[in-house]
């Protein structure tokens, strides 16, 4: 006996084909019909073998859920020639898609452009960001974007030739080994090979996205910033100047909340170095130009032609304080961003404590000068030191480092420049240290060794009272420890500003048996306070021993040993027990105080 299956609709809808006709042969998962309904299209299968015989509505019908479709006779033994169409065949052909359009984006779909970049002893923006990366970690924002010039070009003329609008961006994990924390972070690299690296509507679009997450997972963000600037004539901004664009003030709300590392290579102008110096950390190479306006920015403002090399190099902003870390070139940089970030994420399980000697670091002679920078070593992990703004400020060193594995934060007057001296780029340097030291929940290890806060005519044509001031003022506000160790000179405020304001203001202030303690520097206390003596004295080498004398007596009665009995500070050490002292200070500390400084300082 025959038997009739109705292939009903399963939905209400809209008939919008019908594949099949009276008579035709069809088997389980050939495709009879496509309905519409609410925009959408619903592919309408058999599930049985027959031959069809009745066909219940005709292209453009209203079709009732339930009711039928196409009637079949149902016959096992039938075969259609016809290849029943696979469901996934959709799907792969749009995987398909996918893959090419990714493709596009990627460097060796733009040999020309990858190759000339490789002539310039250059990397790509990709290679840098699989350099700075945890393997297969990326996960790219908006990498299916392109400019927005479609007055110029087409569409796909487009996708070639500005694949991510130039900005590669998306999280990815870094350090992720051994890390506790702060391991997700933003990425975002200029592509300069992608229209000089110029700031367009989706790649401004793209770094807001990415900041938002930032802000609101407190991600690490980590900016490549090379390129020129805005670009002119972005036709997707139907705007007069454009000047709303959130994106500064995007980045610039992050200050304090999570680590900011900028990494300048090449030429870095307008825009992109406003980017660049909102973050808390400059490192750049050696070939870079980092300028608030590039070439055409000047000639336009009448100020002559000038080299893009010649704009800010490398040196320059170094020696002035922009450039915090220096180094040699792209993979140099992005190792030194690995090294930096690692000091936010946690404590490190693996460290070794340094070989050197500090109870043979400091001459017997108190005026013969000695390595500071040899000091830090000794104290800290071995080769875990990371000095920022080395090229700026002499007078005073600002580190990061270890200890006993424990990220700690290093401020040092340098004996070797004035003889540590506190000048008003040695202020700035310092407590804008503090500040980034204490927005992230550091502690900071202080290193004194200073006759006091540089005075004189010229000192003061500098603003020194505002800029020395910096000092008292960061560190009495500080939230993290502050432990002041006295390696040889605390004269006067200079020696209060370096332990956060005073000896007792610091969380534990101990000196060295180097140490020596004044108002004012000994052999400026004597010329004052004996002068009418001396200069009653006629004989020039007799007023000299008499000279010689008095700063003697006045070293001895200031010196640790005989100054510990008045309190003014915690203890007197050997060098050698520093660490123990410090591990011990710091042991209760813990950095959950981020977000207590609202920002931190770009100066």
């Amino acid at each position: 006996m025959t038997k009739t299956f109705h292939i009903r609709s399963p939905l209400q809808g809209q008939l919008v084909s019908m594949t099949c006709a009276v008579g035709d042969s069809i088997t389980p998962g050939t495709t009879i019909a496509t309905l519409e309904l609410m925009k959408m299209q619903h592919v309408v299968q058999s599930p049985v073998a027959g031959f069809v015989t009745d066909i219940g509505y005709a292209v453009g019908d209203l079709v009732e859920e339930a009711s039928v479709l196409v009637s079949v006779r149902l016959d096992d033994t039938v075969t259609s020639e016809a290849a029943a169409e696979d469901p996934a065949s959709t799907t792969i052909r749009a995987q398909d898609e996918l893959q090419t359009a990714r493709e596009l984006t990627l460097d060796a779909a733009r040999p020309d452009a990858f190759q000339r970049r490789q002539a310039t002893g250059r990397r790509s923006a990709r290679e840098n960001i699989d350099d700075l990366i945890d393997e297969n970690s990326f996960r790219e924002i908006g990498q299916l974007v392109f400019a927005a010039q479609r007055a110029r070009r087409s569409i796909d003329d487009l996708k070639k030739r500005t694949p991510a609008d130039g900005l590669v961006a998306g999280l990815a994990t870094i350090n992720g080994a051994g890390a506790t924390h702060n391991t997700d972070c933003v990425v975002l690299h200029y592509d300069y090979t992608v229209l000089a690296g110029t700031q367009g509507a989706m790649n401004h679009a793209k770094t807001d996205r990415l900041l938002a997450i930032a802000d609101e997972g407190q991600r690490p963000v980590i900016f490549f910033t090379e390129g020129g600037g805005g670009r002119p004539g972005d036709v997707d901004v139907a705007t007069l100047a454009g000047l709303h664009v959130p994106s500064f003030a995007a980045l610039a709300r992050l200050s304090g909340k999570v680590p900011l590392i900028g990494i300048a290579s090449g030429y870095c102008f307008a825009g992109n170095a406003a980017f660049l110096g909102c973050c808390d950390v400059v490192i750049a190479t050696q070939n870079t130009s980092i300028g608030m306006g590039g070439p055409a920015m000047i000639e336009g403002g009448g100020l002559g032609r000038v080299d893009a090399a010649d704009v800010g190099p490398a040196d320059v902003q170094f020696r002035n304080g922009v450039i915090d870390v220096l180094v040699e070139d792209d993979a140099a940089a992005v190792d030194a961003a690995r090294r930096y970030l690692a000091f936010f994420q946690g404590d490190r399980t693996e460290w070794q404590r340094s070989d050197i000697d500090l109870d043979q670091s400091i001459p017997t002679n108190r005026l013969q000068v000695y390595d500071m920078r040899s000091v830090i070593a000794g104290i800290a992990d071995a080769d875990s030191v990371l000095e920022l703004r080395a090229g700026f400020a002499p007078g005073m060193i600002t580190a990061f480092a270890t200890l006993a594995g424990r990220s700690i934060g290093i401020i040092a007057n340098n004996p070797a420049h004035l003889a540590g001296a506190i000048e008003q780029d040695g202020a700035d340097k310092a407590a804008r240290f503090m500040q980034l030291c204490d927005a992230h929940g550091i502690p900071i290890v202080s290193l004194c060794d200073t006759p006091g806060i540089m005075v004189g005519t010229e000192s003061e044509q500098k603003a020194q009272v505002r800029h020395a001031s910096r000092l008292f003022v960061t560190g009495a506000n500080l939230t993290v420890p502050l432990v002041s160790v006295i390696i040889r000179k605390a004269y006067g405020l200079g020696a209060m500003a370096m332990a956060g304001g005073g000896f007792h203001e610091a969380h534990t202030t101990i000196a060295w048996p180097s140490g020596e303690f004044g108002a004012m520097g000994i052999e400026g206390a004597v010329r004052l306070g004996y002068r009418k003596e001396l200069e009653a004295i006629t004989d020039t080498e007799a007023r000299e021993t008499e000279f010689r004398r008095r700063v003697d007596e006045a070293y001895e009665r200031g010196k640790a040993l005989n100054a510990a009995p008045y309190f003014e500070f915690d203890a007197v050490i050997q060098p050698s027990e520093t660490r123990q002292w410090l591990i011990a200070a710091l042991a209760t500390h813990t950095a959950d105080v981020r977000g207590r400084r609202p920002n931190v300082d770009t100066w």
